[in-house]
């Protein structure tokens, strides 16, 4: 496999690439990576997750580690968020951003140790914050160390993960808080396990040696047959996130778009001391207020929404669907959408404009699923 930071015309390969050849899936080039969209169908796997548990092969996330005496300072400059008070064993959600405050990519952090932090990037923008966390390491004592190519990630999502993965480890399941993540074993091979997901159900990622991969992913699809559980691939992992309402970069985040513009100014950190990249644009974006807002849309018909196709409000135009596809789990068609921030949503008649014909629907609050704890 290729570092997370290069380049190559042919997409490169996970280390389960075996795996999901004999599981029947349908290989596509994503971010780069030939990863499985789907083993069965989609909606089969989506409902799998949501009732039972699905298995996710997500090796082609960049791992990029920080580490040193001043690790923490790093990132608390480098990120919006305020990293140096995580404490070591849990993880934070946060974004990256340009001096002008737009969205490089939103990330999972992790602290390993007092000196050692884990950032997980998405796969098609791994390079970038690679190269922007090793610009912006710079004259710190700290390194920076991409070890994507040296790393595997593993997702168990559902109901039933708990259960499935209990036999195999030696952790306690039930005292891994939600964006936690500790050093265990699972089927005898040394991991991080962390229970985290993106899928809107309970669950954990298991970040294991590339090498390892494939015996753990063995260990827990057999573990797993008497709950219920399946490979899952790309497709259901993008319904089940649009569910949760959770945001995908390329669609709800972009350079364009500052964290406020996303709804997600709760993840800049202005009260940590220092000045951290984009502090400026941000505290400006801040005040000034949001100039659009993300909605959520149910479909009152059967066609399906899909990103880029305009919403109506009593026939005019009034924003655009990032992310749409049909629900597995309401039976409707259901989307995310942009508008201007002023526009009163609870008035008017909204649709969308589906190849010219008008499609009726109902503005919601997001998420449009949200399981029961």
């Amino acid at each position: 496999m290729t570092a997370a930071g290069s380049d190559s015309a042919e997409p490169r390969e996970t280390p389960l690439r075996a795996a999901h050849e004999a599981l029947g899936a349908t290989l596509v080039d994503f971010a780069g990576w030939l990863m499985p969209l789907r083993y069965s169908s989609e909606k089969a796997e989506h409902t799998a997750v949501r009732e039972k548990a699905g298995l996710f092969d997500l090796s082609h996330m960049g791992e990029i580690h920080v580490l040193g005496a001043e690790a923490a300072a790093v990132l608390d400059h480098a990120l919006v968020g305020h990293l140096s008070k995580v404490a070591v064993g849990r993880a934070r959600y946060t974004m990256i951003t340009d001096a002008d405050g737009g969205v490089l990519d939103d990330l999972i952090v992790y602290r390993l140790g007092e000196e050692h932090y884990l950032v997980v990037a998405n796969a098609a923008n791994a390079g970038t914050v690679l190269a922007a966390l090793t610009e912006r390491a710079a004259g710190f004592d700290a390194r920076v160390e991409d070890r994507s190519a040296e790393t595997a990630l593993i997702a168990l999502q559902g109901p039933a993960a708990v259960g499935i993965l209990a036999p195999l480890t030696d952790a306690d399941l039930d005292g891994i808080k939600y964006y936690a993540g500790y050093r265990h074993t699972v089927a005898g091979h040394p991991v991080l396990l962390a229970r985290t997901g993106y899928t809107g159900e309970d669950g954990f990622e298991l970040f294991v040696e590339a090498s390892d991969a494939p015996a753990v992913w063995e260990a827990l699809l057999k573990a797993g047959e008497p709950h219920g559980l399946v490979p899952a691939g790309l497709s259901s992992r993008d319904t089940l996130r649009l569910e949760a309402g959770m945001p995908l970069y390329g669609q709800e985040l972009s350079r364009d778009l500052t964290p406020f513009d996303a709804g997600q100014g709760r993840v800049v950190k202005f009260e940590k001391e220092g000045d951290f990249v984009g502090r400026e644009a941000l505290r400006r974006a801040a005040d000034q207020g949001r100039s659009r807002k993300l909605i959520g849309l149910v479909g009152r018909g059967r066609r399906p929404v899909r990103k880029g196709m305009p919403v109506l409000r009593d026939g005019v135009e009034v924003g655009s669907v990032t992310s749409g596809a049909p629900s597995p789990t309401l039976g409707k068609p259901i989307a995310m959408a942009y508008v201007d921030a002023e526009l009163d949503t609870s008035a008017g008649a909204f649709s969308v404009d589906v190849r010219g014909r008008s499609e009726e629907v109902d503005v919601v609050d997001l998420p449009f699923y949200k399981r029961e704890r």
